[in-house]
């Protein structure tokens, strides 16, 4: 028996394909994608709406406070003294941080709006400035 394969999406398929499979996924007026993957180091703070993480059972710092030590990562990154896995494995206050902040593919209106807005309005490789949420402070680092 014959499988098709669409070289893509990597889904493959018994029946044979009906019509080409899209090069992108893409909106209907081709100006962004449809889904983005995209990696995150998160600072929470006091007001954040859940102030615990995995590292600390009860954050106390400032949003101005989380605000500085999300600068100072970023810096690191640009800088090159620092990788974006190796901090976010450090200091992210998410659980993606076991897996170097990686957030896998997210398709629109699945994560809070703004951090939404700057992940698909990154380019692939391109770090956020600091991005606000009810969770917290965020950098935000697109990787497909």
């Amino acid at each position: 028996m014959i499988y098709y394969l669409n070289t893509h999406t990597k889904k493959s398929q018994w029946e044979k394909p009906e019509s080409p499979a899209p090069m992108e996924e893409e909106d209907d007026d081709g100006s962004s994608p449809k889904q983005v993957q995209c990696s995150h180091l998160l600072v929470k703070h006091q007001g954040s709406r859940r102030p615990s993480s995995w590292r600390e059972d009860n954050i106390t710092r400032t949003k101005e406070e989380a605000l500085e030590i999300l600068k100072g990562y970023r810096q690191k990154i640009v800088d090159k003294e620092a990788t974006f896995e190796d901090l976010a494995k450090l200091y992210s206050d998410c659980s993606s941080a076991k897996r170097d902040g990686d957030l896998g593919r997210f398709k629109r209106g699945q994560m809070q709006k703004p951090f939404e807005d700057c992940a698909f309005s990154l380019k692939v490789g391109q770090l956020s400035q600091p991005v606000e949420t009810d969770s917290g402070v965020h950098i935000i680092l697109r990787t497909a």
